[in-house]
Order: structure tokens, then sequence, then C-alpha cells
């Protein structure tokens, strides 16, 4: 009994004194966590303010679809710059020109980086293009290729005659429909403003690879995989805020761009083979310098050939991912900015009839627009500057991903978060522009507004972002933004048809959208409409 005795308190001691480690342990640990994370906030300037949100799946369950409208009211809340966890994504909101400029002028090699959404890294086989390839020497060489090969001044000038004749014969073609109708001829301006656009680009990218008779059928087939890749990316991707979901693709979002990929990559690789033996054909005649032509194709494939540098290789890959990033970011935002300018106008008949004076007094109704005329049209130029400010392509500039923390407005950004910019926010904020709900292109002929470009260097406008990210398709979207508005607005009066309201809602996607396309008549307007056949 008392061997028992004995052996049961030596047995509870031990567990007391176990007990006891154990607990000086824990609260080890729990005093060095609490200690650390103190003595961090007090070196480290603290997180930016935001909604709590759940756990888990954060404020997802709260997010408006409506994205760029939702965002711009959290920041009434919590400031020009807040947290929001969205799922597992930490998205940092940007919605002031200061923090704006601290991010991508004073951070701009930090903050260089996007992350692709799931659907776009689809579309753009695997992210290899300028808009999400990673900073690094292959970005800086698919940028260099794009900037100096097709988008400088000088093969810009050299493709002239491509906007002309296609402009021209866009707008013959309204005229010719306008004639042989008994009744008014409605016109689906979007559509027609994409066709248009995208004549010019093919025109641009593989000239005469693809002949004449081909030419109308491949584009309409391309505008309508533009359409279907433009309404998938702007679809929510429950991947996007959980990364570990993405390869069970629970919406089948990726599958369907993977589709629609398929489609481009099929009329892609017959034009590249067309291009190929029409070179090969050529050279081997001896004409080697006139197949080369000063199409885009071409020096893609002799840089492929010649397989990049030794910093960056250069694949078909990257060839396929560029003509990608042409044929849809040229296309499609330009032919929205076109649309969202022809329904200010015509809901502004005052406007219309202003531009409309400028353009007779610059072009004269016996003559035809040219690019030529351009630095003259300072009204149309204001009228452009202020669709882009009011209906910016990109609501929701493309996310920055930092590198490494940083400190932006006193708050840390985390790396790896997402910082979005609201750009629609930004352009709507009454501190900044007096009436911002209003369309006033007269903003842009001030004194004071009078100089801002879309060159990404003042702040408070951001159409196409800043920084060394800042679109590289700039030069071309408004030289065909300003031709092909300019000469529907010089050869055309417009209004909607008898009985029809001008709806100019919004609807939010990866482009800003008109929630109900424009539908609109054109009545001539010039003594000579035939200068417009003679393409």
């Amino acid at each position: 009994m008392e061997l028992q005795i004995s052996t049961t308190s030596t047995s509870t001691s031990t567990s007391n004194a176990f007990l006891l480690y154990v607990s000086a342990a824990v609260f080890a640990v729990v005093w060095y966590a609490l200690f650390s994370r103190w003595r961090h906030n007090r070196v480290s300037p603290p997180l930016p303010p935001g909604p709590t949100g759940l756990p888990l799946v954060g404020s997802l369950p709260f997010v408006d679809l409506e994205l760029h409208s939702y965002l711009g009211r959290l920041a009434r809340t919590y400031g020009p710059i807040y947290l929001i966890k969205i799922g597992q994504m930490v998205g940092v909101v940007i919605t002031s020109p200061a923090l704006a400029r601290e991010v991508l002028r004073d951070h701009d090699n930090t903050m260089a980086n996007h992350e692709p959404l799931a659907t776009a890294k689809v579309i753009t086989y695997g992210g290899n293009d300028i808009v999400w390839a990673p900073n690094g020497p292959t970005w800086r060489m698919l940028r260099r290729v794009c900037v100096h090969e097709v988008l400088s001044p000088m093969s810009l000038d050299a493709v002239y005659h491509l906007r002309r004749r296609e402009v021209r014969a866009a707008v013959g073609e309204l005229y010719a429909n306008a004639a042989a109708a008994k009744a008014a001829a409605v016109v689906d301006v979007g559509p027609m403003v994409l066709q248009t656009i995208l004549n010019v680009l093919m025109g641009m990218l593989w000239g005469a690879t693809i002949e004449e008779e081909e030419r109308a059928h491949i584009g309409r087939e391309f505008r309508e995989v533009i359409e279907e890749i433009v309404e998938q990316l702007g679809q929510p991707n429950i991947g996007d805020f959980f990364p570990a979901l993405v390869r069970f693709d629970l919406q089948g979002l990726q599958a369907k761009m993977g589709k629609l990929l398929d489609r481009f990559d099929v009329m892609f690789t017959s034009i590249i083979d067309r291009k190929k033996k029409m070179e090969a054909a050529a050279a081997a005649a001896g004409k080697k310098e006139a197949a080369a032509g000063k199409d885009f194709l071409h020096f893609l494939l002799k840089l492929e050939a010649e397989g990049g540098d030794s910093k960056a290789p250069f694949t078909m890959t990257h060839v396929k991912a560029l003509l990608v990033d042409m044929v849809l970011g040229g296309s499609d935002t330009t032919a929205n900015t076109i649309e969202w300018a022809m329904a200010e106008t015509i809901a502004n008949p005052e406007i219309m009839r202003r531009v409309q004076e400028e353009l007779d007094q610059v072009v004269g109704k016996g003559n035809v627009l040219e690019e030529s005329h351009m630095t003259k049209l300072h009204y149309l130029g204001a009228v452009v500057k202020e669709v882009l400010r009011l209906h910016p392509p990109f609501p929701i500039l493309v996310p920055h991903t930092p590198s490494s923390p940083c400190v932006v407005g006193g708050y840390t950004v985390p790396q790896g978060s997402r910082v979005i910019f609201n750009a629609w926010a930004i352009h709507r904020d009454p501190s900044i522009w007096e009436d911002p709900l209003v369309f006033k292109p007269e903003r842009f002929l001030d004194t004071g507004n009078g100089g801002i470009e879309f060159n990404g260097k003042d702040f408070s406008y951001l159409p196409f972002g800043s920084g060394r990210r800042i679109c590289a398709g700039i030069p071309l979207a408004e030289r065909m933004t300003t031709l092909l508005l300019g000469s529907l607005l010089h050869s055309f009066d417009w209004k909607v048809p008898e009985g029809t309201k001008l709806d100019l809602s919004e609807k939010f996607g990866i482009v800003l959208k008109m929630t109900k396309p424009l539908v609109a008549i054109p009545t001539p307007r010039l003594p000579n409409p035939e200068q417009y056949a003679q393409t």
C-alpha cells in the first residue's frame, strides 16, 4: 500500500512538471509572436485600411459585379488607398493621382509585374505576350519588337494607305446602303467599326498573305472570336481568387477560352504557313526583297528563325502571342471607344454640330478627311480625350504585382498583392474634374487641361495606364480613333431610330461596354459621297 501511494505521488508530480513546461513553452511562443508583431508594426508601416470581410472568403460574397463602381464606393469609406481581400487574393486599390504617381513612377520597377488571370493566360499562350509576361529580358524584347517594328511613327506612316483605304471603304458602304434603302438605313455601330479596324490590322500584320476574296470571311471570323474572348475575360473566375482551384476549372471558363484559342491558332497557323511558302517561292525566284514586304509577320518570322538573343529566346509561341496582342488589343478597345464617342455626340447634338463645323472648316465638304488634318482638329481631339476620360476602355487598369514589399501613402503594400488602379473613379473625382459626370470636351481645350495627353504623365488621366507597362498601342489607337470617328461625323448626321431611347449606361467587363449596343441611322451630309467610293 505504501509503495502504491508513493508511485502515485511521483506520477502526479511528473505530470504537473510536464504541464508546467508545456505551459511555459506555449507562453514563450505566444509572447515571442506578439512581441515580433509589435516590433514589426513599430518598424514597418501598417497595412492599408479596408473592409474586414469574412474568414476564408474575405469580401467575395459582397463584391458587386459592376466592380469599377463598387470599388469607387469603398474608396469613399476607406480613402484613396485601401486593402480588400477577395478569397485569397489581396488587392490594394488606388484611387488618387498622388498615390498612382507613387506606384507608377516612384516604385515603377518594383511594381512592373502583372499576374495573369487564368483565362488571360490561356488565350495568350501561357502569358507569353506583352501584357502578361513578367518584367525582364523577354518582356523588354517583346515590347521593343512591337514598338519599333509596327507602332513607331515611321511604321505607322508607312501603312497609312491601309487605314485610309479601309475607312473610305466603310464610309462608302454606308453611303451605298443609305442610297439603296427605301427606309432609313439602321447601322449596328460597334460591329461595323470593329470590322473596319480588323481589316486595317490584318493588312498591317500580314499584308497580301491573304487574298482579297478571303479577307472578308477571315475578318468576320476574327471578329466573332474577339467578341467571345472579351466576353470570357470579363467573367469572374473563382480560380483567380483561390489559386489552388485554378487547375480544376470549376466554371469551365478556361476550357471555353482554350477552344477560342484553338480557333485563333488554326487561323494563325494557316496564315503563317502561307507566309512562309510565299517567301520561300519568292526567294527561289530571286525576289527575296519583294517577298519581304513591310508587314509585321515577316519581321516576326525572321526573328523567330534567328532565335532571338542569348538573354531572351524568341519562339513560335512568342510569334503567336504577339499576334493575339495586336489583333485583340488593337481592335476591341478602339472600336469600343468610337462607339462611346458616337453615342455621346448623338446624345449631345450641340457637340456633334461643333465637331462637324470644325471638320467643314479644316477638311471642307468637298474633301475627304486625311490624317494630315489631325493637328488642326482640336475640338475633335478634345472629344476623343473626353470619351476616354468618362468611359475609359479599361476602367480597372491591369493590376500590378509588387516583387517586394513597398510603402505607398504611408502604408505597406505586401509582396505578391494586386495593386488595382481604379481609373474610372479617378476620372470621375469631383476634386479633380469639374462636373465630372458631364460629357464636356471643352475641358480639354482649357489652358490647364489642353496639354493633357494619353502618355500617362498626368496621373489624373490614365486611360492607357502609365509607367513602363503603359499600353504600347497608343499611337495606333489615337490615329485610328480620330480618323474613323472624324470620317463618320464628317460624312453623316447621326440619330437613333424613331421611338428608341439612347442608353448610355455602362456594363463592366475587361473593357467598359455600353449596356445596350448603339444602333443609329446615318444621314448623308456631303455633296459628293462618291469620293468615298474611290478606294
